[in-house]
């Protein structure tokens, strides 16, 4: 038993995909749905196509929207302004250290969610930190962040 599918088959499966993203926040099911929408414009134009290689085409398609737009797209379109923010909003926010302030040189922080738009900031502690520990945010001074061991 072999299966046909016509185009319409295709892009109505696409554009089910594509309204589903609406009721779901990954936005991933969305480059699967512009993914077959494609094999039904190619099946329109080629309709004695195999199912084997409409899939194949599905995949391909599908996986490259993904990469596009989480390596093209999506850092580009990432807000890195400060309009809008107060430095106060950040105080009390938490990170890591990766890299420990040594002589004359800040430190480096790093935030599990961004902080005024960047998730590594240089800082500096009075107290002695090492790489690992956690800090806290307690003022800003310019570009730099000064922090306290937790």
């Amino acid at each position: 038993m072999e299966l046909d599918l016509a185009y319409w088959h295709w892009l109505i499966f696409g554009i089910a995909l594509v309204a589903a993203e609406i009721f779901l926040p990954s936005f991933t099911i969305l480059w699967f749905g512009l993914g077959a929408i494609v094999v039904g414009l190619i099946k329109a134009v080629a309709p004695e196509m195999e199912f084997a290689t409409e899939l194949l085409i599905w995949l391909v398609a599908s996986c490259a929207f993904t990469v596009f737009w989480f390596k093209y797209f999506k850092p580009r379109m990432a807000d890195r302004t400060t309009a809008g923010i107060s430095a106060e909003a950040v105080v009390g926010e938490t990170g890591h250290v990766i890299r420990a302030p040594v002589e004359g040189n800040r430190g480096q922080v790093r935030f599990a969610t961004p902080v005024l738009g960047n998730d590594e900031w240089e800082f500096i502690c009075e107290q002695d930190v090492e790489v690992g520990d956690r800090v806290s945010i307690t003022r800003i001074s310019g570009n730099t962040l000064v922090v306290s061991k937790k």
